[in-house]
């Protein structure tokens, strides 16, 4: 196979093949239905000339042909377009992360591709995880992926990083029949973090919004037919994404290696973390109030 001789000579491009021709026949390949061709072949050596430099003079239009596979088959039934966009996504997400560590693209660019990740992201009804014989589609977390590769950018400021935020609890509380089961829930308080790691967002602008989805997984006084589940999947997800970053706040997060500004980022905890930690169990709380003991209440001595 061609591709695979390229991988085996150290991701060096042959002399009788542009980079521009190469580059048009990996994105198609991006949105195939086998794992080995858009996984270990597609977006591998994509993420290798990005991470090598090959694209830096022609980063933003990388992204910009790489952008409109967010929208093939959008909204439409379940079926193998998935992978053009969630891939796509992710390989925006290298992009982004690329620009974060060199500053090869400019404002309006970044931004630009920054509305057309969120456009797909809150309107994303395919939500699978892994699927048997055709390997992950993950777009939810691809979706995360991308996002904190935005949040991380020098472009994107308070306003930008707030829309992040509403962007997250839209895409969270819209009803789902999938319930996440391959990690995204940790994925996408990741992504939280990294927002929260840049400091320019206020406790009483992320309280509100941690209130928002603390409202998604709380049992509604009327459900509507009796016969409906609860918690839906919707909630399940909810609940799983406040306890994830309930973890990881406690925790704390790392950044990545392979992105410089990362190391400055992640260096201290966010500054507001002891209020957000608090704000975030007040949420988990009022979940199951039956069940957990009120932290304004003094606990039992001896």
């Amino acid at each position: 196979m061609f591709w695979q001789e390229v991988m085996q000579s150290g991701m060096n491009l042959p002399s009788d093949l542009t980079l521009d021709d190469a580059t048009v026949e990996l994105v198609i390949m991006l949105g195939d239905p086998n794992p080995r061709i858009r996984e270990d072949v597609a977006y591998t050596v994509l993420t290798s000339w990005i991470n090598r430099g090959d694209y830096d003079r022609l980063l933003a239009g990388l992204g910009d042909g790489i952008a409109p596979g967010l929208s093939q088959g959008l909204g439409q039934k379940i079926d193998d377009t998935v992978f053009r966009r969630s891939y796509s996504a992710l390989m925006l997400a290298e992009i982004v992360g690329r620009d974060n560590n060199e500053h090869v693209v400019g404002a309006q660019t970044v931004l630009a591709w920054g509305d057309l990740a969120t456009s797909w992201f809150v309107r994303e009804k395919d939500h699978r995880g892994w699927i048997p014989d055709k390997g992950w589609a993950q777009t939810i977390s691809h979706g995360a992926d991308v996002l904190a590769a935005l949040a991380r950018s020098r472009h994107f400021g308070r306003l930008e990083l707030t829309v992040l935020l509403d962007v997250i609890a839209d895409r969270v509380l819209e009803p789902t029949p999938y319930v996440w089961s391959h990690g995204e829930d940790d994925r996408l308080a990741y992504a939280i973090m990294t927002l929260l790691h840049r400091n320019a967002l206020d406790t009483d602008l992320v309280e509100p919004w941690l209130a928002r989805l603390g409202s998604g997984i709380q049992l509604p006084r009327t459900r509507g037919h009796a016969s409906d589940e609860w918690p839906s999947p919707a909630a399940r997800n909810t609940s799983a994404l406040l306890r994830a970053l309930h973890l990881q706040l406690a925790l704390g997060v790392q950044g990545r290696t392979d992105l410089r500004t990362d190391a400055e980022l992640f260096a201290e905890q966010p500054a507001a973390r002891s209020d957000l930690l608090l704000a975030v169990l007040d949420q988990i709380r009022a979940e199951s109030p039956w069940l957990y003991r009120s932290t304004t209440k003094a606990l039992p001595v001896g």
